[in-house]
């Protein structure tokens, strides 16, 4: 099973077919076991160069959408392939890409994200501008809530949006924004009325270019991806900006994440899943003490610490977009009673899955000794990767409040 070596380049050769049994799950039907098959095949064939994230990232969302992957971001209406957003699918796709690329991941998941508040409350003006090109990778998305003292407490925002007589103006900061620099547009929350906390935010989109936005003070993290600080100085937006009901923001910020939260997940476990292939080879080649690394019991213990890790937190994902696709417009289902269940189970998954993950990868890293830290070797970067998803869309401790208070009686 030859595995790619280089963190910098997207290689060929990696065969996932031995770890792709459980899309055949009863949470999945044909088409996604079709989906997921297509994909992987894909994969298995694209080539980017990764030095640089902006360009790279730029080739991904190229790639994907002249693929036709990017259509599973929208609904069928404005390019995309099934009727409406398909949690299963969202979740297929990123773990599958996370196992070759943590920027093909990301790219793929921020044209949902960006997207997907116009998805769930845009005009049909809006929906018709925005969501035919972002399903065929022409227009990049971005999805701006966070701000340097607003992360996990997103009622403290303090960047604002004021009504003028033909419009709106925006004035504030916005932080550690994904594709910020690099999108075509972005969805910002801004406070609209400051007195009512949460209930006083309001979304709007902003299309790259406006005058009085800033895009272009680039933040470095540890995984290279683009990311940048958004600057609003008396920034000028019109009528037909506002996204949603006025101060319906929060409560629209909550139900895109509630959608996307699953799909981090598949991402850890899409990587949880490479560093155990990436262990395995590595233990089936290194030689110690006269046997194989992968023939002493303390490391085929450790693997099978990893798989279960990643089997658990993979059923708990799966369970979660199955809720979301199968059982929301159930009929028969009290609508704000599933909403909280699948909330729950929402955060369960997100959780468990990328907090898993992140101890599976940091065991691989181990198994490799030396090696594992080397940079260039692929452990190196996913040990890197995997780090930002217990904090995005919700950090680990969030998730623990969210499950907790479903615990609690009212």
């Amino acid at each position: 099973m030859p595995l790619p070596t280089s963190k910098n380049q997207f290689s060929v050769g990696i065969d996932m077919q031995t770890t792709m049994d459980h899309w055949h799950l009863p949470f999945f039907d044909r088409a996604h076991v079709d989906m997921a098959q297509g994909l992987n095949a894909w994969c298995s064939t694209q080539k980017v160069d990764e030095t640089h994230d902006r360009l790279a990232c730029r080739e991904w969302v190229d790639a994907l959408g002249h693929a036709g992957w990017l259509k599973y971001c929208v609904p069928k209406a404005f390019g995309g392939v099934l009727d409406q957003l398909d949690s299963r699918s969202l979740v297929i796709a990123r773990e599958t890409l996370s196992v070759y690329s943590a920027l093909a991941d990301f790219s793929f998941a921020m044209q949902g994200l960006g997207s997907g508040a116009i998805t769930l409350e845009g005009t049909p003006s809006q929906q018709e501008k925005y969501l035919p090109l972002v399903s065929q990778g022409k227009a990049i998305a971005a999805f701006a809530l966070s701000e340097e003292g607003a992360g996990s407490d997103v009622s403290s925002m303090s960047t604002t949006a004021l009504k003028t007589e033909d419009g709106f103006r925006l004035n504030g900061e916005k932080m550690w924004i994904s594709n910020g620099g690099l999108a075509d547009f972005y969805v910002v929350f801004c406070k609209t009325d400051p007195a009512l906390g949460s209930r006083g935010i309001s979304a709007f989109i902003v299309d790259k270019g406006t005058p009085g936005m800033d895009d272009q003070e680039h933040l470095h993290v540890i995984s290279p991806h683009p990311l940048s600080k958004l600057k609003f100085n008396n920034c000028h937006l019109p009528q037909a900006s506002l996204l949603g009901s006025w101060n319906g923001g929060f409560k629209l910020a909550m139900k895109t994440l509630d959608i996307f939260r699953p799909s981090v997940a598949a991402a850890a476990i899409g990587m949880a899943r490479r560093a155990l292939l990436e262990a395995q080879q590595f233990a089936s080649n290194r030689q110690m003490f006269k046997q194989r690394l992968i023939d002493f019991q303390m490391t085929q213990a450790s693997m099978g610490n990893m798989l279960s890790l990643i089997e658990s937190g993979a059923l708990l994902t799966y369970k979660a977009a199955w809720m979301r696709d199968t059982q929301l417009a159930s009929p028969s289902q009290d609508a704000k009673s599933f909403q909280q269940q699948y909330t729950t189970a929402a955060a369960l998954s997100k959780l468990v899955a990328t907090e898993n993950a992140q101890k599976v990868i940091d065991m691989a890293l181990q198994l490799h000794g030396g090696r594992g830290v080397e940079v260039g070797q692929k452990i190196e970067s996913l040990y890197r990767d995997i780090r930002a998803l217990r904090i995005y869309e919700g950090a680990s401790e969030v998730q623990q409040l969210i499950i907790g208070r479903s615990l609690t009686p009212a």
